[in-house]
């Protein structure tokens, strides 16, 4: 009877706070170590085990030109400089078993994302749990890739509009379909309990192609340490982790290209070795994130950072790893590869209130580091692709309630000048977003 009014009344307690429990990362969840997880239990134990949530985002934008090319949302049409859109419409369906001893053995979810633009899957996974050590899970199915911060923090708790231009063309759509195993401990006690592994084997071109496209798998992992506080720092939380991805795409065609000095000079260099064929050119990234948030009397002062770098392998027209393997006229059109950086750098202050926050954030993107600036023509066999970009966001958050939440957010994105044609400067491209957000 104690436990049956403890679980009524925590029941409740969700209901007054439903922010406390909302999905903050994509793959957080059933984790004993925090509220969320042990209240999200204790709700599928009482409740039938069944959870759904779900959020809609109505914006309105406003952009420097008409036609302007943006990852802000999605490319404006040639005629158009604003625009009112559903930038994102999620159901989520969230299912745990437990067993005698209320722990979790098995865990199931979908999500589907509805807009304008059509309907689409975003989470189609399962996870089971061992119960002897209390320490391994395996999940399977269509899931966020364990790599970096920024790439797995949920779009309805993220600060900014969209993730960085950099998160979007490495790991567009952040999900991919694979295996994936999990070694951490449900408990936080002890100092290596605080820390997780994550590791596993993915197709690799995600979920922005309808099929895998070769037979090469891709290893993603990332090993972190979880959030905690340190007294030291005035109870700061802290948490950090490095990340990792080996893989590759094969190569269709006889012809590689990759940026290489010629004469003296960088070019893009051709490769027609026979042995190019079916050679698995590389996408091998690492990265490191680190995140720092400070109590105040009402509210935090937060600091993130992050760093990525590694080799790329892409399109002549893009840096974006392709959804399905580029063809032209029946022919395979050959891979370009690249080595590249990254970074972004997060402020965040709460003003005098949970209510009110403001956002400064800045990130880079230099999907070609070996070259820059005039040395980017089309004479040596590069593109708007091998422009670096940096951009400069800042915004305003009010949550009205928990849940209904507004953001006003303006980005500074400056582009290289090179020797490309439109690109002699900076592009116009800035971007003003106005969103809306109801959850449940």
């Amino acid at each position: 009877m104690k436990s049956r009014i403890t679980g009524l009344l925590f029941f409740f307690i969700l209901l007054s706070n439903s922010k406390a429990f909302s999905q903050r990362f994509l793959m957080d969840l059933v984790d004993t170590t925090n509220q969320m997880g042990r209240g999200m239990l204790s709700i599928y134990e009482r409740y039938n085990r069944v959870r759904i949530s779900g959020y809609i985002q109505p914006q309105f934008q406003f952009i420097s030109r008409k036609g302007a090319e943006t990852y802000g949302g999605g490319n404006f049409s040639a005629q158009a400089n604003n625009r009112f859109m559903l930038r994102r419409g999620r159901l989520r369906v969230d299912y745990a078993h437990l067993n005698e001893h209320n722990d979790p053995t098995s865990y199931f979810v979908f999500q589907f994302d509805g807009t304008e633009r059509g309907v689409a899957i975003r989470d189609f996974w399962g996870r089971f749990y061992e119960n002897k050590f209390k320490i391994f899970a395996l999940t399977t199915g269509m899931f966020a890739r364990p790599f970096g911060y920024e790439i797995n923090l949920s779009s309805s708790n993220r600060e900014a509009p969209e993730r960085g231009r950099m998160s979007q063309i490495l790991m567009r759509t952040e999900r991919d379909i694979g295996v994936m195993l999990t070694v951490t401990s449900r408990n936080s006690i002890e100092w290596w309990q605080k820390l997780k592994l994550d590791v596993g084997v993915f197709n690799g071109q995600g979920m922005s192609g309808p099929t895998d496209y070769d037979s090469h798998k891709d290893i993603i992992g990332r090993f972190s340490l979880k959030p905690f506080k340190n007294l030291a720092l005035g109870g700061a939380t802290i948490s950090a982790a490095v990340s990792g991805y080996a893989g590759g795409i094969t190569s269709q065609s006889a012809v590689l290209y990759r940026t290489k000095a010629n004469v003296g000079e960088y070019a893009m260099v051709r490769d027609s070795s026979a042995a190019n064929y079916l050679k698995v050119a590389p996408r091998n990234y690492a990265g490191a994130d680190f995140q720092i948030s400070f109590p105040n009397k009402k509210g935090e002062t937060e600091f993130r950072l992050e760093y990525i770098r590694g080799d790329q392998t892409a399109t002549f027209a893009s840096s974006e790893t392709p959804g399905v393997y580029p063809v032209t006229n029946g022919t395979k059109d050959p891979l370009y590869v690249r080595n590249f950086d990254g970074a972004y750098f997060y402020f965040l202050q709460h003003l005098g209130s949970l209510e009110h926050q403001f956002v400064l954030k800045y990130d880079w993107y230099d999907p070609n580091k070996r070259v820059s600036g005039m040395d980017i023509s089309e004479a040596r066999g590069f593109n708007k692709a091998d422009l670096r970009y940096d951009t400069i966001g800042m915004g305003y958050v009010y949550m009205a309630n928990e849940s209904l939440k507004f953001t006003f957010y303006y980005e500074f994105v400056r582009n290289e000048k090179s020797a490309l044609k439109g690109f002699e400067a900076d592009a116009p491209d800035n971007i003003f977003t106005c969103r809306v957000q109801y959850n449940f």
